[in-house]
């Protein structure tokens, strides 16, 4: 089975909360505070690995978390750090972010990784809230929370040359005449159902890397069969051999199968029907009739395709000299990175204080959000002190303006899980 798509949920780890702590040792006498620091969540990173060559393990595991970081400890003692994530994925994978469909990497090259969720930053302990007019803060930072997001992976062969054509035009045979590949061969439509890469090495050429793309029928460009993930993997392709059946003893006319094809690669991509393409009219063993290569050859070039081949993958014909000229070409073409539009890049989120106000049925202000409930927790609501603390916060990132801009009125009910407190103007 061959998967080149998957659609995977990751998170980061949370950051560990601040601790709350004061010396208790004997003979010290109001030990000053001792809290210590919140550790940082994981980040989740993905990473290429060039031993793996599908997508087949993201069918059987779709949630991917980073652990949390330890919280702070007495004695000053600092909460762990946890590890990142590292997900293996194979070379050629195209990360996507599922909410936008923006490009967040295209991991092209061995050693890529990217980070697709930061870990949350851990929280200050009490020790480090103390001033000399404020020696023993009874409060302490709560840890941020990690990210979270649905991505998908999307994996396109790295080849230097694409094989194309209808099904059963004989791309596999080929494949298996100049390369050590062993692709499925058998006489019926859509007998290739994944691609299949081979190294090229002709006589007196540089080595190459050559794609059997599985067959494009008409129509593939708006999805029909399995067109769009076939068309995928020809994108990344710096030249393409264009293989028709000359023979014709299907009854097809290689010349309209010819024009069908560039017409779906035109349909899904103009620079990939632009990319330089060698002609291949193969079976041309089982041609009688001369004029009809010629016939056809003399369409194509009227087309604008200056090289075209008769060749027979069954018995080797023309062959070799194909592969010349592929090597040849390629030797013109400098390997360019894959440009990702800036419309389609994904650019990540300034991570904000967010929360949610609402007034409930019996008139109080909800105030809801991850960060709120976290710095509720790291608080004693009991102590004035870090009660203090917990409507600075509030003030500082500007709840208590969104509230006034609501109507809110001196002795209104603010209500944060289950605190509540009387808003004083």
């Amino acid at each position: 089975m061959f998967i080149d798509t998957a659609k995977v949920f990751v998170k980061s780890g949370d950051g560990g909360n601040g601790a709350i702590s004061f010396r208790r040792e004997k003979y010290v006498v109001l030990g000053g505070p001792s809290g210590g620091d919140g550790g940082n969540g994981g980040s989740v990173i993905l990473e290429v690995d060039p031993q793996i060559t599908t997508l087949l393990d993201f069918t059987y595991k779709r949630n991917y978390k980073a652990a949390k970081g330890e919280d702070g400890a007495k004695s000053k003692m600092y909460g762990k750090s946890s590890d990142d994530l590292i997900i293996k994925v194979p070379l050629g994978t195209v990360i996507r972010d599922v909410e936008t469909n923006k490009i967040m990497a295209d991991l092209a090259h061995k050693g890529d990784r990217v980070m697709v969720c930061k870990g949350g930053k851990g929280g200050k302990g009490n020790a480090k809230f103390a001033t000399p007019t404020r020696q023993a803060p009874s409060f302490a930072e709560p840890g941020m929370p990690g990210e979270e997001r649905w991505i998908t992976l999307e994996l396109k062969l790295l080849a230097d040359v694409g094989l194309l054509g209808f099904p059963n035009v004989g791309k596999s045979t080929l494949l298996s005449m100049v390369s050590r590949a062993k692709p499925k061969i058998a006489n019926y439509h859509f007998t290739t159902l994944k691609p299949n890469l081979g190294v090229v090495k002709a006589a007196g050429t540089q080595s190459f890397v050559m794609a059997d793309i599985p067959g494009i029928i008409e129509g593939a460009a708006e999805g029909v069969g399995l067109g769009i993930q076939f068309l995928r993997h020809i994108e990344r392709t710096r030249a393409l051999i264009h293989v028709v059946d000359i023979s014709g003893i299907e009854g097809r006319d290689p010349i309209e199968d010819f024009k069908k094809i560039n017409e779906e690669l035109k349909k899904y991509s103009v620079k990939l029907w632009d990319r330089p393409q060698i002609v291949a009219a193969n079976k041309a063993d089982m041609l009688f009739e001369d004029e009809k290569f010629e016939e056809f050859e003399k369409a194509v070039k009227e087309m604008g395709f200056e090289k075209v081949f008769k060749i027979s993958a069954a018995t080797g014909e023309g062959v070799e000299a194909l592969m010349k000229e592929a090597a040849r070409l390629l030797s013109e073409i400098p390997v360019e990175e894959i440009e990702i539009p800036i419309e389609e890049r994904f650019v990540p989120e300034e991570k904000h204080f967010t929360y949610e106000i609402h007034r409930a049925d019996d008139g109080a202000f909800v105030v809801e959000g991850t960060f709120v409930e976290r710095l509720l927790d790291a608080v004693n609501i009991h102590d004035p002190q870090s009660l203090r603390y917990f409507h600075k916060v509030l003030k500082n990132k500007g709840v208590f303006d969104e509230l006034k801009e609501m109507g809110i009125q001196d002795e209104d009910i603010v209500r944060v899980r289950d605190f509540e407190f009387e808003y004083l103007l």
